[in-house]
């Protein structure tokens, strides 16, 4: 799975198909795959994309990361390709097509593909078997899925860490075998197991975090987090601040700021990252709750607007006995940002 990721940063083919199994589908990604003169007969790209060539339908579309296959009159070569795949690319080619949707054989192999592409931080879209020679990197559902095994993190390092908000703090740093990011947890004052602690599951955000973004709310929450949690100690509580290595919501730096020039267009931050076609909500919980579990933490008082993220927490065992708002004021950069939280993806704020 991790040679498969980096195959797709590198622009390298994989081939979707069991290990040993010569016979899958090769496919080559439109953004960052090179070969000179190559093409391909078919491309796979997001139901959002296919809303834009006007070839998805109704059920698709409602899933703006769900894959279609599409043709055209004329095989496709890769800048026609990323300009099929990217957004950012549709007024500098306006014309494109015509395209014709395609019947998916195999829908589980697709739907891998395009998580992959997320996963790698690339933009959902390939050349479905192209002209290319050599070998390619083979990936199937099944390693997917045992990459997401949530089992595999354990904890790989531990550290007493004086913090500014409070001095009596521990920082934990877990790792997965083929994953090269590394969670970490921070946990404040002393730990307590009749007390359920506060908890703070926090995305990386390197915008706001470290450069002090004011287009979310992502570093004043941090901070917000940490003194609230500070304060916990005070009365004879704890915390534990969960730093989630999955940034812009699971899909990754460059997608993000993609998605932010798709903002200054117009875009709400929902549809802008629909018409990337990527998800709404890409983060893995499955990870938090696993992080708890290695801490001996069962039931956690948790510092949200969201109740999508208590239900998704309650969904893999955690025990939510609260949920505490953590709600700061707007700015005129990210009050729209908010709004959007609050009307469609339910915050309450």
């Amino acid at each position: 799975m991790a040679l498969a990721l980096d195959a797709l940063r590198h622009g390298w083919p994989v081939r979707m198909g069991p290990e040993g199994e010569g016979n899958g589908a090769v496919l080559l990604p439109a953004e960052t795959g090179f070969a000179p003169g190559v093409t391909a007969p078919r491309m796979l790209i997001s139901a959002a994309r296919a809303v834009t060539l006007k070839l998805a339908n109704q059920r698709e579309a409602a899933v703006p990361e769900a894959p279609v296959l599409i043709r055209a009159a004329e095989p496709f070569d890769l800048e026609t390709a990323r300009a099929v795949a990217d957004p950012a690319l549709d007024l500098a080619h306006p014309m494109k097509g015509p395209f014709a949707a395609e019947h998916i054989g195999d829908m589980d192999m697709a739907r891998t593909a395009m998580e992959l592409a997320r996963l790698a931080g690339i933009l959902p879209a390939f050349l479905v078997a192209p002209d290319i020679g050599g070998e390619a990197q083979t990936v199937a559902p099944a390693d997917l899925a045992e990459w997401k095994d949530t089992s595999r993190l354990v904890v790989a390092s531990r550290a007493r860490l004086p913090v500014a908000a409070c001095e009596e703090a521990e920082i934990v740093a877990f790792r997965a075998l083929d994953d090269l990011r590394e969670h970490v947890a921070l946990v404040i004052g002393t730990q307590d197991g009749d007390r359920a602690p506060l908890v703070r599951l926090h995305s990386e955000c390197l915008t706001g975090d470290i450069l002090g973004s004011l287009k979310c709310d992502c570093g004043p929450q941090l901070d917000a987090a940490l003194r609230a949690m500070a304060e916990e100690t005070k009365q004879g509580g704890w915390g534990v601040l969960l730093y989630l290595r999955q940034e812009g919501r699971g899909i990754g730096l460059v997608n993000k700021l993609r998605a932010y020039s798709l903002q200054d267009l117009g875009y709400d931050t929902v549809d802008a990252n629909n018409r990337l076609g990527l998800p709404t909500e890409a983060r893995d919980f499955p990870v938090a709750a696993r992080m708890l579990d290695l801490l001996g933490v069962s039931a956690i008082r948790l510092m949200t607007n969201n109740p999508a993220k208590v239900a998704a927490l309650e969904g893999v065992g955690v025990e939510v006995v609260e949920r505490v708002p953590h709600q700061l004021p707007p700015n005129p950069h990210n009050a729209r940002y908010l709004d959007t939280k609050r009307d469609r993806t339910g915050h309450i704020l």
